[in-house]
């Protein structure tokens, strides 16, 4: 099953059950506010019960803030308050997102089990009544008006998947002022895995709400950014294994010199890159200034003449 994304996530399950164990299997961390990392940061530790009143302070603004940037939030709490699970669903319907309940179907021997192996369990009392309210939410959860009810058993092989993120429009990816920005990518630090940097960077510049992806159009690296023996990948059959990574970025080249590509070979390129990307190809065209990497290639480097050169010249 696939969960909608954004939207509200609220985690129900006693301790023990493995909410915080399948959040950060499934959602980013960023995408996880937990009552027990918040105790952390405003006590002693996860398990400090004196800053639970602060912990769920901050948890709320946190939720707040998020819903209201219309972010995917999932609240690793135990879930079974209903006034503050209704809360957050009415947080979500007013933001306009999507509210899911994903219900943690764990046996109770194995809640106690791992309860137990805890440095500091919960009491028995206290974990036993959780279980209680566990089975007697789970009929409640319907009627409140989720968008979607999820139970996951312990021993599911195929819990749902990674939310898979909504592509962002070409609305979502312009600025308050119409705007669009592009990320050019000049230096290759890539290490082993030059495929792998490309596609995290690629990635990164996608959720970050960029346009676009440029590269370099450069046979060695300018000394204005490093060493000429430093990485720098032919743009083109880069941009096209970069187009394989599932992004909506635009890609193209920043920029692409006249000097030693002829217009007619960036065109078969661009229109490829095109055609492989649902048309989110560009061209970005420079003279080409770097005479080094023409000499370094045998190509040849034809100077820019005055104004009053006649057509018979270099240019």
């Amino acid at each position: 099953m696939r969960l909608p994304d954004p939207a509200l996530v609220v985690l129900v399950g006693a301790s023990g059950a493995g909410k915080s164990t399948w959040a950060a299997a499934h959602y980013r961390g960023e995408e996880v506010v937990s009552s027990d990392a918040l105790r952390g940061v405003l006590g002693s530790g996860p398990h400090d019960l004196d800053a639970s009143t602060d912990a769920f302070a901050v948890l709320e603004t946190i939720v707040a803030a998020r819903l209201g940037r219309r972010l995917t939030t999932v609240v690793d709490t135990l879930g079974l308050e209903a006034t503050k699970r209704r809360a957050w669903l009415d947080a979500a319907r007013a933001c306009g997102l999507p509210a899911v309940a994903v219900v943690l179907d764990t046996p109770d021997a194995e809640c106690r089990r791992r309860n137990g192996a805890r440095d500091r369990p919960v009491p028995a009392p206290v974990l036993a009544g959780q279980l209680r309210s566990v089975r007697d939410v789970r009929p409640l959860l319907d009627a409140e008006g989720w968008d979607l009810v999820v139970t996951v058993a312990a021993d599911d092989a195929a819990p749902p998947p990674v939310p898979a993120a909504a592509p962002r429009s070409r609305e979502q990816r312009t600025s308050s002022l119409g705007l669009r920005s592009v990320l050019q990518v000049s230096r290759f630090p890539w290490g082993e895995d030059p495929l792998a940097w490309l596609t995290d960077v690629a990635r990164a510049a996608d959720e970050a709400g960029f346009a676009g992806l440029a590269l370099m159009d450069h046979l060695i690296q300018v000394p204005q950014v490093g060493r000429a023996w430093d990485p720098i990948p032919e743009p083109w059959v880069t941009l096209g294994a970069i187009a394989a990574a599932g992004t909506g970025l635009e890609l193209g080249t920043l920029c692409t010199p006249v000097t030693f590509r002829p217009a007619g070979v960036t065109a078969k390129a661009a229109a490829t890159l095109s055609a492989l990307t649902d048309g989110r190809a560009f061209v970005g065209v420079g003279a080409g200034w770097f005479e080094r990497e023409h000499a370094a290639y045998g190509i040849p480097f034809r100077r820019p003449v005055s104004a009053s050169t006649t057509s018979s010249g270099p240019w």
